[in-house]
């Protein structure tokens, strides 16, 4: 009998799982013009591979159970690969340990499928306990670095206290996204560290970093916002003195916190960047993503800021293990000038926005910049109605 179940199980789950892999995506119009949302979430848990989850042993695992289950699949990572779209994506297991995987497509829109195993990340001495997010960049050195998230548990904690982290900047770097070197985790004199992005190019022969300086786990507290530092060598990544560029500011969508989302991506214009914002309220942290520009000579300095939030959750996205939430750590653009944005819905699933670098341009050259209170809000829609009023009447 068991091993009619197992037979019978095993079909069911094969089925189902080719379904889900072979699904073809669909855009969803009309769009707002900037970006198009598609139907389908891209990668999710169930687009894990069967053989990760399931001991397809019939003697051992008669029933067919699964063994170790996940969770969930986001922030994550991507990049352009020998003519594939390539996501490091962020797998959480049902134990709450994060690990690294690689899922590809050739058109980065559908028939996401996985490497055959998880990325075995080189340790430290100072072995991680978790790690996430990520951030894939191709520099002008040769390398492909990944920079991401580790942590591990507060030593000065209290008796106890079984919640305390320190997060820091965890580095690894490739050439064939097949073997990782590890490097040292990046030292700042800005307390912890989450959301640190590798500049694509040397400035003045150093490498340049997008760092979120923080003086807890989780509250910015007192740093926060988006910095910028610089560092001689990755082998061994210190900075001595950070700057922020972007800074948090009350009463907006990054009043809270905020942070580099994936690497800038160089325009004619200056250099094109996606983060995403906090603020609190009633239901809790929510996340929107935003853009803005920086000069192209000096990509330390703000030169277009639109107001709002360019990305927020919608229907199905705003449900999930941490609710109410988008976050982005990767985007490609691609040689026809297309641009697919890789995004998480509250830490559950991952979904892709296409654009073009002409149209996200326009949108962070355009688009109205905050004013910071309501009479100058008003004011600017009011110029907004009267001009389209004058248009309708010719």
């Amino acid at each position: 009998m068991s091993s009619k179940i197992y037979k019978k199980r095993l079909q069911a789950l094969e089925s189902e799982y080719n379904k889900l892999v072979k699904r073809k995506n669909q855009k969803i119009k009309p769009g707002n013009g900037i970006f198009y949302r598609y139907k389908y979430p891209v990668v999710t848990a169930a687009h894990v591979p069967l053989a990760w989850r399931y001991d397809l042993d019939p003697v051992g695992n008669p029933f067919l159970m699964e063994r170790q289950g996940i969770n969930a699949t986001f922030n994550s990572g991507a990049i352009e690969w020998k003519g594939k779209i390539i996501m490091v994506v962020r797998v959480e297991g049902y134990d709450r340990k994060s690990f690294f995987a690689i899922a590809e497509s050739k058109n980065g829109i559908d028939h996401w499928k996985f490497w055959e195993k998880p990325i075995l990340l080189p340790e430290t001495n100072d072995a991680d306990v978790n790690v996430y997010d990520m951030r894939l960049v191709q520099h002008e050195d040769g390398w492909i670095y990944g920079t991401f998230c580790t942590e591990r548990k507060d030593p000065n904690a209290p008796s106890g206290d079984t919640s305390s982290a320190i997060a820091a900047c965890g580095i690894v770097r490739t050439r064939d996204l097949v073997s990782w070197e590890r490097l040292p985790d990046l030292v700042t004199s800005g307390g912890q560290q989450r959301n640190v992005v590798l500049h694509p190019e040397f400035i003045n022969g150093k490498y340049a970093l997008y760092t979120r300086p923080q003086d807890g786990f989780i509250d910015t507290g007192s740093g926060g916002g988006i910095a910028w530092g610089y560092t001689k060598s990755m082998e061994k990544p210190v900075i001595d003195k950070e700057a922020v560029l972007e800074p948090k500011i009350y009463h907006t969508i990054k009043e809270l916190k905020n942070g580099q989302g994936p690497a800038p991506i160089k325009t004619r214009d200056g250099w094109l960047h996606l983060a995403h914002g906090v603020r609190n309220c009633a239901a809790g942290l929510r996340y929107v993503l935003y853009m803005f520009m920086t000069d192209l000579k000096h990509p330390e300095k703000v030169i277009y800021s639109p107001g709002g939030y360019f990305m927020a959750p919608e229907g199905e996205e705003r449900v999930g293990d941490v609710s109410n939430v988008l976050f982005s750590n990767g985007w490609v653009k691609r040689e026809d000038g297309t641009v697919l944005i890789y995004y998480a819905s509250s830490d559950t699933r991952m979904h892709v926005a296409s654009s073009s670098l002409e149209q996200l341009v326009d949108y962070v050259k355009n688009t109205p910049e905050d004013g910071f209170r309501t009479g100058l809000s008003v004011i600017t829609r009011i110029k907004l109605i009267d001009k389209n009023l004058r248009l309708l009447k010719k």
